[in-house]
Formats: structure tokens, sequence, C-alpha cells
């Protein structure tokens, strides 16, 4: 498949790295030259440099015999011309962008991206997508991932285990012996940040980042077997009233009633422009100031949320806000080199952006009767939920009779509404939802695993 990526920032840097390494031809495009030869030196990729939106760069790029372009440059309005140009003059057949301003995707302007108007197949809004990611993890206390999946019947969970987690020590063979009730696949485990596919043989350690596959109906079981029985946070501060905060107080307030949310906002048009927007309490001030946080009375708030839009104002005043004794704080963070530290310093969840946008992307980039993907860590691999096709070696033999691709675990089946927890006996019929992690080396096979002639999705 040839793809264009316009913009070499972190999530096109992302995604470009994901295609090329599943061979794909990768052509970036960018007008920043220090960008585009740190991806040129790193990737197996070819780099054309100018304005993603000019004809003569993307003639240039190639796009006049491209499959797809992906625009994640820094401005929208490139996005949306880049993908226009592509599609008008070039006839790219999808076309995928990145928009920001929440001014373009107000529901009363929907139409304006349609084949008549402005071609885009698919927008991203990072801001919306990552006020919904942190929602989840807001509802199910003690997770640091939450990821719905087959019409939120099945969810990946994401914990991190103490001392006192009663599954550590116990191999993984023996959960099922132990814990007969307790109907989880293990798929991932981060140990001191490096992230390995467990055999049954391994175990769960103190301080692991656990990443399970669960039914939604027996989430409160399975997170109380990982010791969290905690109540659903009632009181939430918002750290930060930008695109991303006003999102999620949009989201909290759409919860069921007795979730109450502050925001503290630093600029004085976003505080007076948010408290118009929300029915929420909007206090002007700065996070990192100690009389402030007093006076939102984050000390009784069992969740503080940082999403300001630096990494070390969130890391420190969700630190902060831990220190004068809220219970929980999450904090948006950037950067990847920060990411393992946070567990260290007291950071109970770290929200990753750019991993959360270039999942999205990924779900329209699979081919297949694939219906979403999720990347898990950074080229650790990707959990996808897919239907099983009359043609896959999946069905019609029992799992342990099928030879899957090395480090593809399979979490669940979901038939007729009802979720399979899968055992060696279990047999995946034609149109099953699964849901299966595969790790980056094992992707182009799993989807094959899930596709036939001719069709693209």
């Amino acid at each position: 498949m040839k793809v264009i990526i316009a913009g070499a920032g972190q999530v096109g840097f992302a995604i470009a790295r994901y295609l090329s390494n599943e061979n794909n031809e990768v052509t970036v495009i960018d007008q920043r030259p220090e960008l585009l030869r740190k991806i040129g030196d790193t990737l197996d990729v070819r780099c054309v440099a100018g304005f993603a939106s000019h004809p003569t760069v993307l003639e240039q790029a190639g796009a006049a015999d491209a499959d797809m372009i992906i625009a994640v440059t820094a401005g929208d309005e490139v996005n949306m011309i880049a993908c226009q140009v592509a599609h008008s003059l070039f006839n790219v057949t999808k076309t995928i962008a990145r928009v920001r301003q929440q001014s373009y995707l107000q529901p009363i302007w929907s139409h304006l991206f349609s084949r008549d108007r402005l071609p885009i197949d698919v927008i991203i809004s990072p801001e919306i997508e990552v006020a919904r990611a942190i929602t989840r993890r807001l509802q199910v206390p003690g997770a640091i991932e939450v990821i719905p999946l087959a019409d939120d019947k099945v969810r990946l969970i994401g914990v991190r285990c103490t001392e006192d987690t009663p599954l550590v020590h116990t191999p993984l063979r023996q959960l099922t012996v132990l814990f007969p009730d307790l109907n989880i696949v293990i798929i991932g485990i981060v140990r001191k940040g490096r992230a390995i596919v467990p055999t049954a043989e391994d175990r769960m350690l103190p301080g692991d980042e656990v990443m399970f596959v669960a039914d939604t109906r027996h989430m409160a079981r399975a997170m109380a077997a990982f010791g969290h029985e905690e109540e659903e946070a009632r009181r939430i501060v918002v750290f930060g009233g930008g695109n991303i905060g006003q999102c999620l107080v949009q989201e909290i307030e759409a919860l069921p009633s007795g979730v109450t949310a502050k925001m503290i906002e630093q600029d004085r048009g976003k505080a007076e422009e948010a408290a118009k927007a929300l029915n929420s309490i909007v206090l002007h001030g700065d996070v990192l100031d100690g009389a402030m946080l007093a006076e939102a009375n984050v000390g009784a708030a069992e969740t503080v949320v940082a999403v300001t839009n630096d990494d070390e104002t969130n890391i420190l005043s969700a630190l902060q806000a831990k220190r004068m004794g809220c219970g929980r704080v999450m904090a948006l963070v950037n950067k990847g080199d920060y990411s393992t530290l946070m567990s260290e310093l007291g950071v109970d969840v770290v929200v990753d952006p750019r991993a959360i946008t270039v999942s999205r992307i990924l779900h329209h980039v699979r081919r297949g009767r694939i219906h979403s993907v999720h990347s898990l860590r950074e080229g650790f691999g990707e959990l996808i939920e897919a239907d099983a096709l009359e043609t896959s070696p999946l069905v019609g033999k029992p799992l342990k009779d099928i030879r899957m691709p090395p480090g593809v675990l399979l979490g669940a089946v979901v038939r007729d509404g009802k979720v399979i927890n899968p055992r060696g006996n279990t047999v995946v019929q034609v149109n099953d939802r699964v849901v299966l992690f595969a790790p980056a080396s094992a992707i182009k096979k799993v989807e094959k695993m899930f596709s036939v002639s001719l069709e693209y999705f």
C-alpha cells in the first residue's frame, strides 16, 4: 500500500513507523528539514520537503498512485486542503485528516466534510478522543487503561500491581485453578518499562503494569481480583481549560447525576470561554499555586485530571494535588520519555494523546473485516477486533489445533451478543466477533486472517 503522511511531528512519526515496519511504501511531507532528517535517518520512508497542501508537493510525493493520505500537520486548514487536493487532483482513494478546532466539528456543520464539498473520509479530533479515553478511566477506578470492544461487551483493562495485589507471584497457568470465576485473558505485562507477551509460566510481580481482556459484565470481579474495589469518583477537578479540558468536563457533565466537576484555568480569556460553555464551576488561577488548589478543595476530590498544554505543569500539579490529599491523579503527558517515570513519582494514570490518536488512525488503515485497532505501548503491538470470515484459518477448528502466529493471543469471542472466554477446545464460528492481541511482528499475518480478495475497509 502506498501512503502519504503529511506532517512529521510526533503523530506523523509514529504512523510512519508503524506503516513502514509493515513494508508499506510511505512518503512523509513536512516543511521542517530537521524533522524530515530525523524521520529519514530513523525509518525506511521517503521524505519530501514542502507544504502538504501544494499540488506540486503532493505530485512529487507520488499522489498520482497513492492509496491513502493521512494529514496530521499542525494546521487544520493545511490538513483539510491537502486531503481536498489529493482527492480532487490525484484521485487518492482514502483521505484522513486531523482537525483540532472544535468549531469545524459542531453538528450544525456536519455536511461540510462530504464528497461534493471537502472530501475527507475520516476526521480525527485528538481532543475529543482524549476526553473520551479519560472518561472511560474515570468510570473504572483503579484502571490505568480502559478500551471498550465489541460494543462494550468486552474491555481491555490496564492495572498496576503492588505487593497487595492478590494475583501477584502466581503463574498464569494457575489463575483459572485458584480463581475459577476469573474469566480474563492477560495479553501483556510491562515490567520496568519493557513490554512482554506473557506465557503460561510467567507470573505478575509488584510494579508490573498488566493488560487483560475481560467480559464487561464481570468487570467488578476482575478489578477486585487485582485489589481494586474503589467507588467511582464523584468529585473531579480538571486542571486546564483548553479544548481537551472543555471536552472532558462536557463528558463528565453527561455522566449519571451525582458526578460533579470543577475546572481551573490560568488564562482569563479561556476561563471565561469555558465558564460560558460549561455548567460546572470554572476557577481562574494557576494550577501550581497551592492556595488556588486549596480554594478548589482538591484535597477532598477523588480524582484530579491535569490536561494543560504543558507536560511539566501537568506532572507537578498532579503531584501537588496528591500531596494535598486527592485520592487519584491523572496527567496528560506528550513526551514518551516521561511515561516510565510517572508511577515512581506517584502519578496514578498517564494519558498519552499521541497513542490515542495513532490508534484511531490505524483503525482506518487496516484491511479486512476489522472493526477497531488499538495501539498498545510504543511498538509493542495492537489489540484488534474483527469478524471471523468463512475463509479465516481461525474458523471451524479447536483453538488448540490452530497454529497462531508467534505472540498472538485470543482475548475473547463474542457470539450472538454473548462473550466466550477462549479455551483450547473453543471453536470459532463464522461471523463471530474476535478480540485478539498481535505483536508488531505478526500484525500483517493477522490482517490476512480477516481479509478476503478485493475487500478493503
